[in-house]
C-alpha cells in the first residue's frame, strides 16, 4: 500500500515521502497514529499544501519545545540531603526527584525524557539533560547540598 508520511517514520522514510508499506502496517499502526495518509489520487495532489501545513505544525512544536527549554534552563533545582563526611549522599536524587521539582514549577516532563544515566549520589552541582524535541535539549542545573 502506498502512503505519505506525515512525520519521519524510523526505518520507512521522512516526512512528506511517499512509500511503500505492508497493507497492515499502514492500516494498524500508521494511518490510526496519524503517521501517514493513504496515498489517493486526492491527496497526491494535495501533496504539497499537505506538506505546508505539516511544516508549519512542527515550527510551531519546535518553538514551544525551545521556550520550554529557555524555562527550565533559568531554573536551579537545590536539594538538600544528608551526606557522609566524603560526601556521598545516604540516598540519592533519581529523575523522578527532578521530574517532581519541574512539576512544582509548572513544567510537565515525563521521566523518560531527562537523560540522567544514574541517580546523584554525591554532593555537588549537575546538570541533567532535557529532551524536549528531536532538536532541542534543555540543561537543568542541580545543586545538591549538604542538609
Amino acid at each position: 500500500m502506498k502512503v505519505i508520511l506525515l512525520d519521519d517514520v524510523a526505518k520507512v522514510g521522512r516526512r512528506g515521502e511517499v512509500r511503500e508499506v505492508s497493507d497492515g502496517y499502514a492500516r494498524n499502526f500508521l494511518i490510526p497514529k496519524k503517521l501517514a495518509l493513504g496515498a489517493s489520487a486526492g491527496n497526491l495532489k494535495n501533496l504539497d499544501h499537505i506538506k505546508t501545513q505539516q511544516d508549519a505544525k512542527a515550527a510551531r512544536v519546535k518553538s514551544d519545545a525551545e521556550a520550554l527549554g529557555g524555562r527550565i534552563e533559568a531554573l536551579v533545582y537545590e536539594e538538600r540531603r544528608q551526606a557522609s563526611e566524603e560526601g556521598k549522599l545516604f540516598g540519592s536524587v533519581t529523575a523522578q526527584d527532578v521530574v517532581d521539582f519541574l512539576a512544582r514549577n509548572g513544567i510537565k516532563v515525563e521521566r523518560r525524557r531527562l537523560h540522567l544515566d544514574e541517580p546523584i549520589k554525591a554532593l555537588g552541582e549537575t546538570t541533567v539533560a532535557v529532551r524536549l524535541h528531536q532538536d532541542v535539549t534543555a540543561q537543568l542545573r542541580v545543586n545538591v547540598v549538604r542538609d
